[in-house]
């Protein structure tokens, strides 16, 4: 007996790594905070580039942000930062490269602030997940009025190139929101977490 194809979201059918994440990592809930670190240097990496852009960038940004440990990122003198331009393993932007520097120290911060930068960020999203129902055809949203929230307090204590689109993507690949089109076998399997 032949077995039914296995219904996905249409955004992940580009490349197979591309499938991996969506299968095993978008949307599934984060409360570690060194990957939701990761996230927010990937995300604000992506502001104006695709998200396989980055995707295929990942191993390089690993490498080249100590496998993103907040601690070790916050301190990268700007001496590090002109080999950072020089690394084609990553997006070489100066202003996103400083930003994780910037961002990095403000996680820090929060996490003073909160206990940990998980327990800052569920706060918006009541501290479960967002279900969103979305049908085939119905367009993904792009902001809500809880990345707007956020990223306006991203904002306001100092944290840069977040927006709240960008924020909206980060909630949606730390599992804040569930996107997952309904007829996708993740929505359930992450809707029963």
């Amino acid at each position: 007996m032949e077995s039914l194809p296995i219904s996905r979201c249409p955004w992940c059918l580009g490349f197979p790594e591309y499938v991996a994440y969506h299968d095993t990592e978008w949307g599934v809930p984060v409360f570690d905070d060194r990957v939701h670190f990761e996230f927010l240097v990937l995300e604000s990496a992506q502001a104006g580039l695709s998200w396989a852009t980055v995707l295929k960038k990942r191993d390089g940004y690993r490498r080249a942000f100590a496998d993103f440990d907040y601690t070790i990122v916050a301190d990268f003198p700007e001496s590090y930062v002109q080999e950072l331009l020089k690394d084609s393993g990553i997006i070489r932007n100066a202003q996103k490269i400083r930003a994780a520097i910037n961002n990095a120290q403000r996680f820090m911060e929060v996490q003073q602030e909160f206990g940990s930068f998980s327990n800052y960020i569920w706060r918006f999203v009541g501290g479960k997940p967002l279900i969103n129902s979305l049908k085939p055809g119905e367009p993904y949203p792009a902001t809500s009025a809880e990345s707007d929230a956020l990223a306006k307090d991203l904002k306001k204590r100092g944290f840069k190139f977040l927006g709240s689109t960008i924020v909206y993507a980060h909630m949606q690949a730390t599992g804040l929101i569930n996107d997952h089109l309904v007829d996708c076998f993740r929505y359930k399997e992450l809707t029963i977490m």
